[in-house]
C-alpha cells in the first residue's frame, strides 16, 4: 500500500487543521497515512483522527511562545523576556531542523504540505521520486508579499491545491512552474436530521480574532434584538478578541441574549446547528468558509459580508442565503430580520442550502484527490 504524509504545523483548532484531519480520515481506505506535526499544542488533536492514521510530533513539548515573549517585553519583565527570547530561538531552530531532517528521510510516496515554509522544504529536500503537493488554504487579500511567498514556495512542487476557483485561477496566471488544481474542502459529517428552522436561535462559529469580525456581529445582533428580543445569538469559539466581544455585549446591554459557548467538540456544535435557524458570518476575510457549508448541511440559510471571499463561492445570493455588500451592519441586520419574519423564506433558502452542501460531501471531494494521485 502506498504511503501519504501530511506536513502540519500543529493539530490544534483551525480550518487548516480540520481540513487535514478530514482528508486523512478519508484516505486511510486507500493509503497508509501519517500526519507529522511540528508542535504539540494539546494532549490530543483538536479534531477526530481515524485510529488508522499515524500521528507523529517532531518534538514533545515544543510550542511557540511568541505571545509570552511579547507580554514580557510589554510588561518590562526583562529577565523573563530574555528567557523567552532564548526559548523562541531554540523553538525556531528545532522547527526547521527537525522538519527538514524528517522530510529528507521520509519514505512516503506522496507528501502534502500545508504551509508555505513547509512547501519550500518539501520542494528542496524531499526525495526525487516523491509526489510533492502543496495545499494553500489562505487568501492573499491583495498582499503582494504574501503572493510572492506562495509563488516562491511552490516552485519546486508538482502540484498545489487551492480551496477556491478564484485562487486557483489567480496563481495559475501568476506562475507556470507548478500546476494549480482546485479542490474545495470537504464536510466531515452528514446529519441524519436537518434543522426544523423553528427555533429562535442565530449561530456563528469561529476563532475570536479581528479578521473574523465578531465585534461587528454583536453590533448587528443588537439591531436585531431591538425588534426581536426573544431571539438568541450563539457564539462558538474563543480567542484574543474574547474580551472585546464581552465588552461590546455589555455596551449594548444584551448579555442575556448572547450565549458564549467557547471552544466545543463537533458533537456539541452539531447539536447547536440542529437547533439553529440562521447562520451569520461577519468575517473580514475568509478563504473558503467551511462553517457555511457545515451550516448549509443542516439546511440553515446563511448570511455573510461579501468581504469574506470564500463566502462568495458558497452563497448564491437570494438562493441559499444572502451576501451583504460594503460590510453594512444595518443591511445585514435587515436581512436577518427578514428571515426571522418569514419562515417560508427560511425554508426555501434552507432547502437550497442542503443541495449546495452535497457538492462538498466526503466521497465527492475524495474522488478529486484520488484523481490527482493517479488513482
Amino acid at each position: 500500500m502506498e504511503k501519504i504524509t501530511f506536513i502540519a504545523l500543529h493539530l490544534g483548532y483551525g480550518g487548516i487543521e480540520s481540513a487535514i484531519t478530514n482528508l486523512a480520515n478519508q484516505l486511510v481506505n486507500d493509503y497508509e497515512v501519517e500526519i507529522v506535526s511540528t508542535y504539540e499544542l494539546y494532549d490530543k488533536p483538536a479534531f477526530y483522527i481515524d485510529p488508522r492514521v499515524t500521528v507523529k510530533y517532531l518534538y514533545r513539548g515544543l510550542k511557540p511562545n511568541r505571545q509570552e515573549f511579547i507580554d514580557s517585553l510589554y510588561e518590562f519583565r526583562l529577565i523573563n523576556a530574555f528567557k523567552e527570547g532564548l526559548k523562541s530561538l531554540k523553538t525556531l531552530y528545532l522547527k526547521k531542523h527537525l522538519m527538514v531532517k524528517y522530510i529528507k528521510n521520509c519514505d512516503s510516496d506522496i507528501i502534502i504540505s500545508c504551509r508555505d515554509i513547509h512547501n519550500k522544504w518539501v520542494g528542496k529536500y524531499a526525495k526525487e521520486n516523491v509526489l510533492k503537493i502543496g495545499w494553500e488554504h489562505n487568501h492573499h487579500h491583495g498582499d503582494e508579499k504574501y503572493v510572492q511567498n506562495v509563488i516562491d514556495s511552490i516552485s519546486n512542487l508538482d502540484y498545489t491545491v487551492f480551496v477556491s476557483e478564484e485562487l486557483t485561477d489567480f496563481y495559475m496566471a501568476k506562475q507556470d512552474k507548478c500546476k494549480c488544481i482546485f479542490i474545495p474542502n470537504m464536510l466531515d459529517y452528514i446529519p441524519e436530521k436537518k434543522s426544523s428552522l423553528n427555533s429562535n436561535n442565530i449561530i456563528s462559529i469561529g476563532r475570536f480574532s479581528k479578521e473574523k469580525g465578531f465585534v461587528d456581529l454583536i453590533d448587528v445582533f443588537s439591531e436585531v434584538h431591538k425588534k426581536y428580543p426573544d431571539w438568541k445569538l450563539n457564539l462558538v469559539g474563543d480567542g484574543t478578541e474574547y474580551q472585546s466581544v464581552v465588552s461590546r455585549i455589555a455596551e449594548h446591554d444584551i448579555n442575556g441574549s448572547v450565549i458564549l459557548h467557547g471552544f466545543q467538540d463537533k458533537e456539541y456544535i452539531n447539536n447547536l446547528l440542529l437547533n439553529s435557524s440562521i447562520y451569520v458570518m461577519t468575517s473580514y476575510t475568509e478563504s473558503f468558509g467551511l462553517v457555511l457549508i457545515e451550516a448549509m448541511n443542516f439546511g440553515i440559510p446563511c448570511i455573510a459580508f461579501d468581504s469574506a471571499e470564500g463566502a462568495n463561492d458558497i452563497i448564491d445570493h437570494g438562493k441559499n442565503g444572502y451576501l451583504i455588500k460594503d460590510r453594512s451592519k444595518q443591511a445585514m441586520a435587515n436581512k436577518i430580520i427578514s428571515l426571522i419574519e418569514s419562515k417560508t423564506i427560511r425554508k426555501r433558502l434552507g432547502k437550497e442550502a442542503i443541495n449546495t452542501s452535497k457538492k462538498y460531501y466526503p466521497d465527492e471531494i475524495t474522488k478529486k484527490w484520488l484523481k490527482l494521485f493517479g488513482k
